[in-house]
């Protein structure tokens, strides 16, 4: 009798870990946003580079990451994951035929899959871009004022309403916020008349992506790191007051960060230059490892470059289709059977 009830209580757990399953899915597929907000930073201030998630806080790889590179797309990621196999291999290869494989000689190089990478980067912003400025843009006259804007996001009709309330003692936190967005939206607002057009609302919602938007984030970062205002940021003021809520641990460790990937000609400081490239995740970087990680696991022949085969074989690695959320499925039902 015990036996079967503790059979029982097993299948009642995996039951509901497959539905679960089922309506995360429903729910991804309606109300997924990117990872990658405007203004969204780390613990050090830097801006939060694409491939944060590509690798789970247990190591788990995330191939949601993969697939989006892949195809320039949330949605189209999406629509993959309800794809047959054979429908998402036939899709796959008209994808790599036509627009990766540029010079057509039924190879696919590493040079050729970074630069549709980093294009896909660029179509994944617009496509994030373009969802916001629909949900900002309340009048539908395809311009977003700083109104529009202040009230989607902060529930404010100007900087001087109260607006959202929040916890006592972050009042002015909230306020430089405010202060950081009103900034560069201005300095995104290119032809100075007042609003955000969708070109425009791009360089808004990911600045660090744009050339243009590099000086304002170079004096935000400098007006709130630069405690001694000489245009250089020392140690001391890279860590900030977040030095006091660590061990000695974590200060050798963050030193050890600032000396080898920081401050590139080792003076000890941080000119502008080092600033940006501390702050400014590098989508180059990013594409790059990506390259890497995606021949490591298809180049079965390791010639350096994919033939359509290596690629089409590997579709749940490069796009998915319905095989790639049952497998992940499977793997979650069998690690929560080990659990038990």
């Amino acid at each position: 009798m015990l036996m079967e009830t503790k059979l029982s209580i097993v299948h009642l757990l995996l039951t509901t870990l497959i539905l679960a399953c089922f309506y995360a899915e429903i729910e991804a597929a309606t109300t997924h946003k990117h990872g990658h907000h405007q203004g969204e930073r780390l613990e050090d201030g830097a801006y939060r580079p694409r491939d944060l998630d590509h690798h789970g806080a247990d190591g788990e790889h995330m191939t949601e990451f993969d697939h989006e590179a892949m195809l320039g797309s949330v949605k189209e990621a999406e629509e993959f994951h309800q794809l047959s196999p054979e429908e998402s291999k036939q899709r796959l290869k008209l994808l790599v035929t036509s627009k990766i494989d540029t010079n057509k000689d039924g190879f696919v190089d590493k040079h050729e899959l970074k630069a549709h990478i980093l294009r896909s980067f660029k179509s994944l912003s617009e496509e994030e871009s373009n969802d916001r400025f629909d949900e900002v843009d309340e009048n539908n006259d395809e311009v977003v004022t700083w109104t529009e804007y202040l009230k989607e996001m902060y529930d404010m009709d100007s900087e001087d309403d109260p607006g959202v309330k929040v916890p006592v003692g972050l009042e002015s936190e909230n306020k430089l916020l405010i202060a950081d967005d009103k900034q560069v939206f201005e300095a995104a607002d290119l032809n100075k008349d007042g609003q955000l057009n969708r070109e425009e609302f791009v360089l808004f919602i990911s600045p660090e992506e744009h050339p243009v938007m590099l000086p304002i984030i170079l004096n935000q970062t400098l007006r709130d790191k630069d405690t001694d205002k000489d245009g250089i940021i020392s140690f001391q003021e890279y860590l900030g007051e977040s030095a006091r809520d660590h061990d000695k641990a974590w200060l050798i460790a963050e030193k050890e960060r600032f000396d080898s990937e920081h401050d590139k000609d080792g003076d000890g400081l941080l000119n502008e230059n080092e600033i940006l490239s501390w702050i400014v995740p590098s989508n180059d970087d990013v594409a790059t490892d990506e390259v890497n990680h995606l021949f490591a696991a298809a180049d079965g022949d390791q010639d350096d470059r994919l033939n359509y085969d290596e690629i089409i074989d590997n579709h749940d690695l490069f796009v998915g289709s319905e095989a790639t959320d049952y497998g992940d499925h499977l793997q979650n039902i069998d690690k929560f059977r080990d659990e038990l």
